[in-house]
């Protein structure tokens, strides 16, 4: 397959360039039938949390880390949700659901506990999480924040429960593997707030790397071990990238980045949610880090990578994938 660049995406501090072709590389593999983008969920049985007519796919989400945020004290945010959900309408559609959702699958979820949870924990207790039922279906709750936990509680006035902070993924497959119909992320934040059915939750644990390693890198706020972790990650996490045919006959393209300076830069994507919630016609097509570093190694004008474009990104120029180049020797 030869790479090609058909539209330059652009990076959050420099503009786009024009597009060029790409030298022939190596060949991708073309993506099994669970990890293609098309992510087809039907919300409409849900009334006043996800339903509703379609609308506009959202936005660009603002490329660049998260911020370290606390709205109750001793319970850090987890920002990069919080304010995706803050852009969610009342009746979100099914893309506006798999923008968000891409946000649920890094960093940590609140779950709200009857009783002291440090308590239940340290006595070996099964912890009593909340749950809601709309008709006959139950849903699990979860929270982003302090501030959308203190709104339930002001909502339903039951201060006997306490917040227990867990992985997204964790979460997600507590509700997977349990009896529940999905899960109702910030009840009490209207409009902020969202329903992801049990459909979507498991076409979301279908793919992806379990431990959700880049994802989780990227959400976090950034240092100077950041960009050589992440890296790291490459060589051992799932990767995809986003195929599409232009012109029928003609070989498939992979997307680039542009930089102000004319440099290429192979978008990565950790998950291929995160190409659906792009809203382009292409495809989620698997790649490994030895694919990846012989690609790199091959053609000598590729500058680097962009991770997650939609954001939170990180780009990566060729000296800092070192880690990834060696696969290839």
């Amino acid at each position: 397959m030869a790479l090609f660049s058909r539209r330059p995406q652009p990076t959050p501090d420099e503009p786009d360039a024009p597009s060029e072709p790409v030298t022939p590389d190596v060949p991708v593999a073309e993506p099994p039938a669970e990890a293609t983008a098309s992510v087809g969920i039907s919300v409409s049985s849900f009334q006043g949390l996800g339903s509703g007519p379609a609308q506009a796919a959202p936005a660009p989400a603002a490329p660049a880390a998260p911020p370290v945020l606390e709205t109750v004290p001793g319970l850090r945010d987890n920002v990069v949700l919080r304010e995706a959900l803050a852009g969610m309408p009342e009746n979100p559609s099914p893309q506006q659901l798999l923008d968000l959702s891409r946000q649920v699958l890094q960093g940590h979820l609140f779950l709200r506990v009857k009783g002291d949870a440090r308590a239940l924990i340290a006595e070996g207790k099964e912890l009593p999480l909340a749950v809601a039922a709309i008709g006959d279906r139950r849903f699990a709750l979860a929270y982003s924040s302090g501030a959308a936990l203190q709104a339930s509680i002001r909502a339903d006035g039951d201060a006997t429960t306490s917040a227990l902070g867990q992985p997204s993924i964790t979460v997600l497959r507590h509700v997977r593997d349990g009896a529940l119909e999905g899960l109702i992320i910030d009840p009490a934040s209207a409009p902020a707030r969202a329903i992801l059915p049990r459909a979507l939750i498991e076409r979301m644990l279908s793919a992806g790397d379990e431990t959700l390693a880049v994802k989780t890198l990227l959400s976090q706020g950034r240092t100077e071990a950041i960009p050589a972790a992440v890296a790291d990650a490459l060589t051992r996490a799932p990767l995809w990238v986003a195929v599409n045919n232009p012109v029928e006959g003609a070989p498939a393209g992979i997307a680039e980045s542009r930089s102000q300076d004319g440099g290429r830069y192979l978008e990565l994507f950790t998950h291929p949610l995160e190409i659906a919630a792009m809203a382009r016609a292409d495809r989620a097509a698997p790649i490994t880090g030895a694919q990846l570093a012989t690609a790199l190694r091959a053609d000598p004008g590729i500058s680097g990578v962009l991770i997650d474009p939609r954001g939170p990104w990180i780009r990566l120029n060729r000296e800092e994938l070192a880690p990834v180049l060696a696969l290839a020797d």
